[in-house]
């Protein structure tokens, strides 16, 4: 029978066997480094699969049947280390590294209180009311979609626009984040807004005469519960909420109504049915600020990346590895598919990481080599 004796003496020769490894993890990264050095001065790629596929199956054999699996994972985590090694020694500044530190220095110290923002909707819409928190005295241009928003900010008609992507209960917008990529925008700031959604419809009407419900189809999600409690009504969805109003207030017989805000009914001489209808309380949308080019305002505490992996077993989990050795906190995980590619993905992270941070660009550099592209999407705040 072991006693507590026996448990202090393996824990001492845990601790020898540790030095041990310790001072040779340590050489081994010197030789890397080495190898790195080599390599970048013959003009080789830090990553030689082959070799790495080699060494993989030689360790697991040396280590036998009862250990090979677990010396595998140990060895492909090394590996990754080793070329985050490397290509911090040798790498230099990669060019989104260059973008960064450009930004920094060209941004001003304030962020605009007066600026021309495309917003999508109409007057009213929650996208409006996001707008005017992130700017003091916003010239606000609306248009009829979110691709509108993009086009008004790619050709200069707008200085920024405000767009929702992501709602506490309804999960992400996608369509913003694949339009994200599609125009090469870049997000500049970003804030949250309690949303709470009223059924509205023309001054005199009732919930028992409604016969047609409009609003956008996120609205319609958020209030699923309160929709199912309804019969004998038709729910259509439409571009926004603010424009479910407008035209609740076209309509004069009162079987037309609208989810909505409090303040669309204000702005569309509109009546308040039933308010709070949406099945969650704490129903929040997140909107970001996109701009042309990145503007890194100081304080900028978040940084938004897009990676899309390379198509084989652990990718993923080679870039998790990488942002939890620097203790990069990972906010939110977002997945898209790419489009004339069979069940492969981008991904979309956004990470408590500043861009005054030295770990940001020590952290580019390491998922370079890790992954088929990357696109920096910028570093923000986000205004409470």
């Amino acid at each position: 029978m072991n006693t507590e004796n026996d448990l202090s003496e393996y824990r001492k020769e845990l601790d020898a066997i540790d030095e041990q490894l310790v001072s040779l993890f340590c050489r081994r990264m010197n030789l890397c480094g080495k190898v790195g050095e080599w390599k970048k001065e013959h003009g080789k790629p830090i990553l030689d699969r082959g070799r790495e596929r080699e060494k993989l199956n030689e360790v697991a054999t040396l280590a036998g049947e009862e250990y090979a699996s677990y010396t595998r994972c140990l060895y492909r985590s090394m590996m990754g280390y080793s070329r985050a090694y490397q290509n911090e020694l040798i790498g230099g500044e990669s060019p989104i590294g260059a973008e960064i530190a450009a930004a920094k220095a060209n941004t001003p110290e304030l962020f605009p209180s007066e600026a021309k923002v495309c917003c999508q909707g109409v007057e009213g819409a929650y996208s409006g009311l996001a707008c005017e928190k992130m700017f003091a005295s916003p010239s606000i241009l609306f248009v009829p979609t979110f691709a509108d928003v993009f086009e008004a900010v790619d050709r200069g008609e707008a200085d920024y626009g405000v767009l929702p992507i992501e709602n506490s209960t309804a999960g992400s917008v996608k369509v913003n984040y694949d339009l994200l990529i599609r125009y090469n925008c870049r997000i500049v700031r970003s804030t949250r807004l309690q949303i709470c959604h009223c059924l509205l419809a023309s001054p005199g009407a009732s919930i028992e005469n409604v016969k047609v419900i409009y609003s956008h189809e996120q609205a319609i999600s958020q209030c699923a519960g309160f929709l199912a409690g309804l019969s004998g009504v038709e729910v259509r969805p439409c571009l926004n909420t603010a424009v479910a109003a407008q035209m609740a207030s076209e309509c004069k017989d009162g079987t037309v109504a609208a989810i909505s805000s409090r303040s669309c009914a204000e702005q569309y001489g509109l009546k308040v049915l039933r308010e709070t209808i949406q099945d969650a309380g704490a129903n929040r949308t997140r909107f970001v600020c996109i701009s042309k080019k990145a503007e890194i305002y100081p304080g900028a505490h978040r940084t938004t990346l897009m990676l899309v992996l390379k198509h084989r077993p652990g990718a993923l989990f080679a870039v998790l590895e990488r942002i939890n050795e620097l203790g990069v906190n990972l906010v939110k995980l977002e997945s898209r598919p790419l489009p004339e590619r069979d069940f492969e993905f981008s991904f979309y992270f956004d990470l408590d990481i500043a861009a005054a941070s030295p770990s940001l660009p020590r952290l580019i550099r390491a998922l370079e080599p890790e992954v088929e592209e990357l696109k920096y999407l910028g570093s923000y705040t986000e205004v409470v």
